[in-house]
């Protein structure tokens, strides 16, 4: 599924697991890491004035504490919620089940997390976005990835654009693909470093 909305999950199984049925920007919270983060909660805010925010966590107490942080924080008319039903039992990677023994995200049946996503009301797109994709390929022609500098250079357009400082360049090619255009990438860097082969 395409949607239009940046979906926000706890951690990174529920992401290789959501990646699996939607075409969308997958953002993780890192659990309760996102009370100390600040640059991760500005990402957010970003996202969800950009597209809109699905708000996709476990229903534990632990994933509406994180849920209620965002309500908190976020314009909530920039998000949509999605709740997953409590279906008791454990992820197939983990020896025992969680504390109140209900499976999370990584754990619901695919039919049943496709349900969860529709029933939130998220917007489907048939059609691919009209923008052309920014590639690793731009990141190596444009200086951030490849050379001596490449990681100063991803550094400095990661602050241009108040970007988390922690992402990996596999993370910002997909957060640039959501906030900016090729084009803009383009003036940012040749801005910062004409020079963009050095």
């Amino acid at each position: 599924m395409k949607i239009r909305e940046a979906v926000v999950v706890e951690g990174k199984y529920d992401k290789i697991k959501l990646s699996a049925l939607i075409d969308a920007p997958i953002l993780v919270t890192n659990g309760f890491g996102i009370f100390r983060d600040q640059q991760q909660l500005e990402l957010l805010r970003q996202m969800a004035d950009r597209r809109g925010l699905l708000i996709l966590t476990d229903s534990d107490s632990a994933g509406f504490l994180i849920r209620n942080y965002l309500k908190g924080a976020i314009d909530p008319k920039k998000m949509k919620q999605a709740y997953i039903p409590d279906i008791y039992g454990k992820e197939k990677r983990k020896s025992a089940p969680g504390k109140e023994g209900k499976l999370g995200v990584e754990g619901i049946p695919m039919p049943i997390l496709r349900q969860c996503l529709l029933q939130a009301g998220v917007k489907v797109q048939d059609a691919p976005l009209p923008e052309r994709p920014i590639t690793k390929t731009d990141f190596y022609e444009l200086g951030l990835s490849g050379g001596t500098k490449s990681a100063e250079k991803r550094r400095a357009v990661q602050r241009a654009l108040r970007l988390p400082e922690r992402l990996s360049a596999n993370a910002l090619l997909e957060v640039l693909n959501t906030l900016t255009t090729y084009a803009d990438l383009c003036q940012l860097c040749h801005r910062f470093f004409p020079d963009k082969q050095a």
